[in-house]
């Protein structure tokens, strides 16, 4: 499945999924070959129940540097349009995905990279190196170019990083690091460059230990019930709890609990 794509790279490390953007030259801008790629990359991991998480991250010194300007800058409205339509349904699927997915910022994700990154569950990013210099950084600066943030950025950072904050960073255009970016709340961890890759295994392999079925209740739980109002969320979590019982992983995880055994044999069943 390497062979399939101009512009990614997609492996699998047991059931945990790595999806690198892999147009360095261009450091990752998403042109309509990039999006192209991964539509069909997310097409093939909705499709691969074996696989239990999922990890995005960049090739080189950048995540993805944005949206690619030569191709938006001819755009007309019905072009502008159909661009962000475009971008913004990709962006929701990889949101919409049941298992937990990580963003493994390893340098720019401004603009579309941005609006990438906050599609995963997870945003993990690396700091600057030993000398000081590198690592993640973070913006939307489309105000800039005369347009807003077209990929949904209008909508995902807000609900990330709150109002205000995100009105700061859409209305400046600005770029932030890795650690400003974690004192907002936009990031869950830092890692010097080299371990970022690390980081984010061990983070996904301490999701994919447990059973996956509840894994994926859970994010379904959050994910639905934050567009609801309480007594809404309250009743799918209640309902989404009752079907676990209807799993083999569940007689399972408990038998273990009761039995006082460390190792638990889930199947995804």
């Amino acid at each position: 499945n390497l062979l399939m794509y101009q512009t990614l790279r997609y492996e699998k490390q047991e059931n945990i999924g790595i999806l690198t953007i892999n147009r360095p030259e261009a450091l990752n801008a998403l042109n309509s070959t990039v999006i192209g790629d991964l539509e069909q990359a997310i097409t093939e991991v909705e499709k691969d129940a074996e696989l239990g998480a999922l990890i995005i991250t960049g090739e080189g010194r950048s995540f993805v540097a944005g949206a690619d300007i030569g191709e938006q800058k001819p755009l007309d409205v019905a072009g502008g349009r159909k661009w962000g339509q475009r971008g913004s349904a990709l962006m929701r699927r990889i949101e919409k995905l049941e298992i937990p997915t990580i963003a493994a910022v390893n340098g720019f994700a401004l603009g579309g990279g941005c609006e990438l990154a906050m599609c995963c569950d997870i945003i993990l990013a690396a700091g600057p190196n030993a000398e000081g210099k590198g690592g993640a950084k973070f913006g939307q600066p489309e105000v800039g170019l005369g347009i807003t943030p077209g990929f949904s950025g209008t909508q995902r950072l807000p609900r990330r990083v709150g109002i205000a904050k995100a009105k700061e960073l859409i209305f400046s255009g600005k770029t932030i690091g890795a650690a400003e970016a974690k004192e907002i709340g936009l990031v869950n961890a830092v890692y010097p460059p080299e371990e970022l890759m690390n980081g984010a295994i061990a983070m996904a392999k301490s999701f994919t230990a447990n059973a996956p079925i509840a894994v994926k209740y859970s994010k379904a739980c959050i994910d639905r019930g934050m567009q609801m109002d309480i007594d809404d969320g309250i009743a799918l979590e209640n309902e989404l709890f009752a079907m676990c019982f209807a799993t083999a992983d569940q007689k399972e995880g408990m038998s273990a609990f009761v039995e006082k055994r460390k190792e638990k044999h889930f199947q995804n069943k």
